[in-house]
């Protein structure tokens, strides 16, 4: 269990220092937290294969840094296979449609027979998992970028305090 909680701690650790290094560089800690909530939102995206250019245009498009964006997305991989069939089957059940009954090994067996049969096969349970998720990422991607804009604010005013110190105090010398 400690292992465990020291495995879990020392990613954190190694985030945060990523956040700081983002910081210094000289992002605002509102463009990062816009970047940290688009890169979780888009790389969610119900359809498999597609968060990589997502995040890349949205990088160029607001003009956010392209490797935190794509950090971000690397890190929420897992989660949109956890969320693909979740997505799908809100789908069906929004849309009233019949219910969703493939599993993830299916899917990508789908794919794997042939990309053009799985956007055929999967077309129309596609779209209507992109409905759900447009709710779900606007919801959420809204309410994590002003939760992160609070933290990193914080960060970036101790990150700027702990740099000024040894900055004033060698000029006082």
């Amino acid at each position: 269990m400690r292992g465990g909680r020291r495995r879990v701690r020392k990613i954190l650790q190694s985030f945060t220092s990523r956040l700081i290094g983002f910081l210094k560089q000289g992002i605002t800690p509102e463009k990062l937290a816009l970047t940290l909530a688009l890169g979780a939102a888009l790389g969610t995206v119900p359809m498999l294969g597609t968060t990589t250019i997502l995040c890349t245009l949205a990088a160029f498009a607001f003009g956010l840094n392209l490797a935190a964006i794509q950090l971000i997305n690397g890190i929420v991989y897992p989660l949109q296979l956890i969320l693909i069939i979740p997505f799908l089957r809100a789908g069906a059940w929004l849309f009233r449609t019949r219910d969703f009954t493939f599993t993830l090994s299916q899917l990508f067996g789908l794919v794997h027979a042939g990309v053009w049969h799985a956007i055929t096969t999967l077309w129309t349970a596609t779209v209507h998992a992109l409905a759900v998720w447009l709710i779900a990422a606007g919801v959420s991607s809204t309410i994590l970028y002003f939760a992160l804009r609070v933290i990193l604010k914080r960060l970036w005013r101790e990150t700027r305090a702990s740099d000024a110190a040894p900055r004033l105090a060698s000029e006082s010398r």
